[in-house]
């Protein structure tokens, strides 16, 4: 498979956010505006650490390019996020990177890659799969917005047509673009009006965090409220001390005091830096809510029991260890607490004029 890039983007290409000045940039662009580049952001920028978020939408129909364009025009390219670029005010003494609004050229964001027509057309599950794989591991040009949408217009098993939206990391978390994605929709029988989401939230679990073991000392009948508070006391002590002791030993991972046995998901030293392939499965929405229901769960926790099962299965087997040993795999989660906007204010923030 081979594809021709661009040579204005071949050559562009920066490892780390321009250091200019600031106040020429928001001259030029007649923004006057800046925002500070959040924490989280500063440490997911390159060179210190490059991470991306790619999105993959498989689409019923054949990409009409032009509507494409335009849809982008009238949204996402309007959206704070979208329309800036990180800069470094040299002039600072502590210099920290800003978001300073710039102009948008969809020409530089919107890439339909020249492919194979024989690789394509042979396994195209596959072609789909090798072009996602090589979009980690491209760096992106800072000098323009941090987002680009791939148009693969040929037909996969699962599709009739499928883009590809890469986003660096700073710009936001997964929870935030996922609002402002849907916020970019519309219905099809009303274009001007947007999805409709279920008014109610998700159930949340009821009784205590940890569950006590049950007896004839311990049930609720025998001790009434008085069960059911100690059960709630006790619940809560055995939460806060399980988050202590995971505190305790993420401390002591992230400092090298402690360290995690060596496993196949771990690898040897330098596969941070090998090529990855995106392998993906569908799942059928009803049988993920069949198993959701019956359990009486979440659909989160469906996805996340069938990724550990996925995960312990694809381990054992290739090691050929006893599925009774016990391993342990540590993974970082980082979890925004600021509250979520609706669909309606992403959808007002992405087609608010980018001047306004």
């Amino acid at each position: 498979m081979t594809e021709r890039m661009d040579r204005r983007r071949g050559s562009a290409l920066r490892k780390r956010p321009p250091a200019i000045d600031a106040t020429r940039a928001e001259s030029e662009t007649g923004e006057g505006r800046e925002e500070p580049v959040s924490p989280t952001g500063r440490l997911f920028r390159e060179p210190h650490f490059s991470c991306y978020i790619v999105s993959v939408f498989g689409l019923g129909a054949r990409v009409d390019l032009a509507a494409v364009r335009a849809g982008l025009e009238a949204t996402l390219a309007r959206h704070p996020r979208f329309c800036s670029i990180q800069v470094m005010d040299e002039l600072e003494e502590d210099a920290r990177p800003k978001w300073v609004r710039t102009t948008v050229d969809l020409d530089d964001h919107v890439v339909v890659p020249d492919l194979e027509p024989t690789g394509t057309s042979a396994d195209p599950d596959r072609a789909l799969e090798s072009y996602v794989s090589s979009l980690s591991t491209r760096p992106m040009d800072h000098s323009r917005p941090l987002w680009e949408l791939h148009v693969l217009d040929f037909p996969t098993s699962d599709a009739d047509a499928a883009v590809v939206l890469r986003v660096h990391h700073s710009v936001g978390d997964g929870v935030s673009l996922l609002s402002l994605f849907i916020a970019c929709t519309r219905r099809a029988a009303d274009p001007d009006a947007l999805p409709e989401l279920p008014a109610t939230a998700a159930p949340r679990r009821s009784g205590p965090v940890y569950a006590l073991p049950s007896g004839p000392l311990l049930a609720p009948s025998s001790w009434g409220a008085l069960a059911a508070l100690a059960a709630w006391v006790v619940s809560l002590l055995l939460l806060a001390w399980h988050t202590l002791v995971d505190i305790l030993c993420f401390s002591a991972t992230a400092t090298s005091m402690l360290r995690d046995p060596p496993t196949l998901f771990k690898g040897a030293e330098g596969v941070e830096f090998r090529p990855k392939r995106f392998v993906n499965r569908t799942l059928s929405l009803d049988d993920v809510k069949y198993v959701k229901n019956t359990m009486n769960c979440t659909v989160n926790d469906v996805l996340l029991g069938v990724t550990s099962a996925a995960l312990s299965r694809f381990y054992f087997r290739k090691t050929g260890e006893s599925g009774r040993k016990s391993i342990k795999v540590r993974s970082t989660l980082l979890v925004n607490l600021r509250k979520t906007p609706g669909l309606h204010v992403s959808a007002a923030a992405s087609t608010r004029d980018g001047n306004g």
